[in-house]
């Protein structure tokens, strides 16, 4: 009885407590900073494929084909359907015309 209430009556100090080990060993401390880390990697890395391969300038100038632009303009039936969906897209209402 009396070891019982030695064990009850005892106070704890930072020697007695069990160590958790170092941070490395614990699993969610890889998921905290693996994630940030991943994204800082792949900025950085998308940051240096912009600077090295950047997008060439389109110049407006009348010499521009644009006949793929320009498909509201023709009369063809077959582009009626797709027409009233983009306007419909595009206002919420139904194709104006």
């Amino acid at each position: 009885m009396t070891n019982t209430t030695n064990m009850t009556n005892r106070r704890w100090n930072d020697a007695d407590l069990p160590t958790s080990g170092p941070w490395w060993r614990h699993p969610i401390m890889w998921l905290v900073i693996g994630g940030p880390a991943i994204v800082v990697l792949a900025s950085i890395g998308t940051l240096a494929l912009a600077i090295t391969h950047p997008d060439p300038v389109v110049h407006a100038s009348g010499g521009v084909d644009r006949s793929g632009v320009a498909a509201e303009e023709t009369d063809d039936a077959t582009m009626a359907p797709a027409l009233k969906a983009r306007n419909h897209a595009a206002t919420g209402g139904g194709a104006r015309r």
